[in-house]
């Protein structure tokens, strides 16, 4: 197959920066999906035949295309309980459903509140495929809590377009473990379009192998004094890659607005690579926006300080992992999720 360009910054930077799209090679897209029928849901969640809508951007054409006429799993959650509900989409990969291509709505009501999981899945040495779109629409006054979790192999890929849309005085909050796939390309878009809403963006990425990680995180303020924050951490190890590309573009109407994006990457290893593009663009006056984009080696003080402690080195790097990702993963109510995501740290640092 062609090359797939996926994953378009939305203004271009100079060539040479070599992060304005991704391309990759040789990525085995199928065809024809047999239902994909491993998949734990809980309450409140409606299976129907399909949920066709455009997307202002998404990882790319062709595989929003794929979603459209071939999706094997099409679900629509809707919110109109001002009581927290909590909701648990669970799908797990194995040797008779390897193949998920999900097309998933969010609809949240005015006033309402949730939490939604949702959880991907696989076995360590299973060659799984995933495409995917989220699309939250969260109308006033709601307030919704969405974890997305990528625990597939890393020799899998990985797609996902997500999209919201935000009314005034709502409140979405995403956290995000992007932990799977040899290709791991995540297209985030918000559009705040309402006055006072308010989205936040915390995430952890943790590169092995030949891993590459492509994200894509952009969001777009219109509404009066809206506010957006983005909070990425990673860790990459061996030959991994990770493109970070954040734009948060302050459009005419968002007076008062504040933006603000902060990402770093550890790097555990002298091969492992990061790039990292964090825009602002802005349209308006009397908005804030502030971004940092980083990466760095662990330092030697502090190996040191733990080692001193009795600690192997393997072990040293885990804890201080853990102790930067422990920020984020505080967002996770779930006790049982939040182990078990520990647990893959530890597993994947070995």
């Amino acid at each position: 197959m062609e090359k797939l360009k996926l994953n378009e910054t939305p203004i271009r930077t100079a060539r040479n920066f070599n992060i304005n799209n991704i391309k990759l090679e040789n990525i085995d897209i199928p065809e024809h999906v047999s239902e994909f029928n491993n998949i734990k849901i809980t309450k409140n969640v409606q299976e129907i035949t399909t949920n066709n809508y455009d997307l202002t951007y998404g990882v790319g054409d062709v595989l929003i295309d794929q979603i459209k006429n071939n999706s094997n799993k099409n679900l629509k959650i809707v919110i109109d309980k001002k009581e927290n509900e909590d909701i648990l989409i669970e799908f797990n990969f194995d040797e008779d459903n390897r193949n998920l291509i999900d097309n998933i709505e969010i609809i949240a009501n005015k006033g309402t509140s949730a939490t939604i999981i949702i959880k991907y899945k696989s076995k360590a040495f299973l060659n799984c495929y995933h495409n995917g779109i989220i699309k939250t629409k969260a109308y006033q006054n709601s307030k919704i809590k969405i974890v997305l979790v990528n625990l597939l192999s890393t020799i899998s890929n990985n797609f996902v377009s997500i999209e919201n849309e935000l009314e005034e005085n709502s409140k979405v909050n995403y956290t995000i473990v992007d932990f799977g796939g040899k290709n791991s390309i995540t297209n985030y878009y918000s559009n705040l379009v309402g006055d006072y809403s308010e989205n936040t963006v915390n995430t952890i990425y943790l590169g092995k192998e030949n891993q590459l990680f492509d994200l894509n995180y952009i969001t777009e303020l219109r509404g009066k004094s809206s506010n957006v924050n983005m909070e990425i951490q990673g860790a990459l190890k061996e030959h991994a890659v990770k493109h970070f590309k954040g734009t948060i573009d302050f459009k005419k109407g968002s007076k008062k607005a504040k933006g603000n994006e902060n990402e770093f990457c550890m790097l555990l290893s002298d091969k492992a690579k990061s790039l990292g593009l964090p825009m602002l663009l802005c349209s308006e006056e009397d908005v804030e926006g502030n971004h940092a984009s980083s990466a760095g080696k662990i330092g030697e003080k502090e190996l040191f300080y733990i080692m001193s402690r009795g600690f192997e080195l393997k072990e040293a790097m885990k804890l201080l992992v853990r102790a930067k990702f422990n920020k984020i993963l505080e967002n996770i109510d779930n006790e049982e999720l939040k182990n078990e995501i520990l647990y893959e740290i530890n597993n994947r640092l070995d």
